[in-house]
Order: structure tokens, then sequence, then C-alpha cells
């Protein structure tokens, strides 16, 4: 987006989810500009790449990833590495202090000590983009996994879900299309009732009969070439299928439900339950899909529960909202600091 500069400084906010990662630069506003940001927002760089999800590519392809993405938003940028100030990486995958120390090991080698690094899991950023870097309230993200996370103002923090498909992301699109799998193959054994989902499903991956799911399935069980079946399944569900729409309300159930538990733990509508507080909506599965909207089915849900909550879709994607963390964070430390 320009030159190579010298003498502009900048923050970068990295997106790193199951299947795809983004990276973004901004100049480094001042502190005084941070809770009246200008709109829009100016990005220097941008960079999209794969999965930095280690627990699903593996520690080696994630490092690749991360250290790609950001040289190339710093070039898209036109900036050098040295004029970077801080960076938030919002990561799935990260849930613990060994994860996040694991990728400050990674970036640390690349980065000189007086550069700010903050790892989160990719829940945070995704919050931080609804409410442009507070962090306070709820967000549910629900693309090809899912996860509820939320913060109390005083800096509590609670999560549901968000453990991988094998423990649990069962409204996520790979809980979503390996549910519609599984009815497939019951509906072939004779176990289950017959779906269009059968074939539905087989033309989509163009293969014949439901035994050569068998090997489909496993000859590449990554989580988003599974999850990519979803819109098989909302459109089966749209056109009348029962199979379908039952695994699309038990989507619907259990995201509202991850939403649910966070803020019961959190407290964040009170102690009556009618206080209001924000729910920032991310990801693909929480989409328009005509007829059968899902995002909407769980909106309705949260809101029959907590009628106050403030449902917020984004207007910046995650990656800014980790960017603006960076700002946030790093304007913390400067104040500690300025008074220590």
């Amino acid at each position: 987006m320009g030159s190579e500069s010298d003498d502009c400084k900048v923050i970068l906010g990295v997106d790193g989810g199951t299947t795809s990662t983004v990276c973004v630069c901004m100049p480094l506003l001042p502190f005084s500009d941070i809770h009246n940001l200008p709109d829009p927002l100016p990005l220097l760089g941008r960079a999209v790449a794969g999965s930095s999800n280690f627990n699903s590519v593996g520690e080696d392809v994630a490092r690749e990833t991360l250290e790609k993405i950001i040289a190339e938003a710093l070039s898209d940028a036109g900036v050098k590495r040295s004029a970077v100030q801080a960076i938030c990486l919002g990561l799935s995958g990260v849930n613990h202090s060994k994860d996040q120390e694991k990728i400050l090991g990674w970036l640390r080698s690349t980065f000189p000590s007086h550069v700010k690094l903050y790892i989160q899991n990719d829940a945070v950023a995704a919050l931080a983009s609804g409410t442009m870097g507070k962090l306070h309230g709820c967000v549910l993200i629900a693309g090809t996994g899912s996860i509820s996370y939320g913060f109390t103002e005083d800096g509590r923090e609670a999560r549901a879900a968000g453990a991988g498909p094998v423990l649990g992301d069962w409204g996520s699109g790979y809980g979503i299309a390996a549910q519609a799998l599984i009815a497939v193959m019951r509906a072939h054994d004779g176990r289950g009732p017959q779906t269009m989902l059968s074939s539905c499903i087989l033309q989509s991956l163009g293969l014949s009969s439901p035994d050569e799911l068998i090997g489909w399935t496993y000859a590449d069980p990554s989580w988003a070439r599974i999850a990519a079946l979803v819109p098989v399944v909302v459109s089966c569900a749209e056109d009348g299928d029962q199979v379908a729409d039952e695994i699309l309300h038990n989507a619907v159930q259990e995201l509202a439900i991850s939403v649910k538990a966070v803020v019961q733990r959190l407290h964040l509508a009170g102690e009556d339950g009618k206080g209001s507080f924000p729910v920032v909506m991310v990801g693909g599965v929480l989409g328009a899909n005509k007829k059968w909207n899902i995002g909407n089915e769980v909106t309705n849900s949260i809101l029959k529960t907590y009628p106050a909550a403030c449902i917020i879709r984004p207007k910046v994607e995650p990656a800014v909202g980790a960017a603006l963390l960076a700002l946030n964070f790093l304007m913390k430390e400067t104040v500690v600091n300025d008074h220590s």
C-alpha cells in the first residue's frame, strides 16, 4: 500500500483461525485517540494465509504461517520490521500459558525485546472487533470451530466450548458437518432415518456411494475440509429434510448454551439476569443462511434468556480487533510505567 518508511511507527493485529489467518498493519495512533477512534480506521497493510492453529496443522506449519503473514503485511504497508511497536495475536488453539509461551518463543527470535508481544485466544480478538478494543462482554465464534469467551470490566474471564471437535465444539461448522456425515452413514446402514443429506453430500463431493465417504473422510480429516459441508446441510434443512433440520436446531442450542454458560459464570447480566452487556457474534456459521438463519436463531435464544443483551455484529474484522487490543495494552503499560 506504500513505499518503505523508516519513521512510521506501527502495530500489528493477527487473527489466526482453524481455516485462515489474517494480519493487519495499523499506524500507532495517539493514546488520546483511543476513546474516539477515527472512522474508518487507518489500515496500512493486510495479508491472508492458511491456518495457524498448531493443534490442526502442526507447530512447524503454524510458525511458518505466522512469520510469513507478518512479513507480507509489513511489505504491503511499505514499512520495515523495525517500525513495529506492538503485536497482538489472537490465535485459535491458544488455551493456557504454555501455549502463549510457545508462540512468544517463536516471535521473540524475530522481534527485539522492546516490541511488545501479546498472545490471546482468537475469541479475545473477535470480542475486541465488536467492542472496538474494550474487553467486556461475551463473544461467540462459530466458524470451523466454536467458542464462547467473556470478560468482566474488572478483568475476570471465562470460556465455554472451544476444546476442538473431539471434545465438543458441537455447534461449530465441523460439528454440524460431522453430524451430517454420521447421519448419512446411519441411513445407509439402516440404523437411522433416510435423509436428503445422503444424495446431496455425495453429489457435492463427486462420490457415488456412502461407502466412499469412509475413504474421503479419513484421507484428510482436516477440520476445515469437513466444515465446508455446512452449506449442504443448511440447504437440505431449507428443503424440509427433518434430519438436517434437527442437526441445525441442536447446533443452535449448543451455541446458545455456551454463551449462557459464560454469562452465568461471570454474572454479566447482573444478579437478576436483566442487566445489559454486549454479545459479539462472529463466524461463517452465524452468517445469513437464507430461510434457515443459524445466527438469528441463536440470537433469539440468547435474548429469550437475557432480553437486555446487546447483540453486536462487528463492523471490523477480528484482526483489526487484535490491533486495537495491542494499542490498548500498550497504552496501559505506558501509563503504568509513567506512574512508577
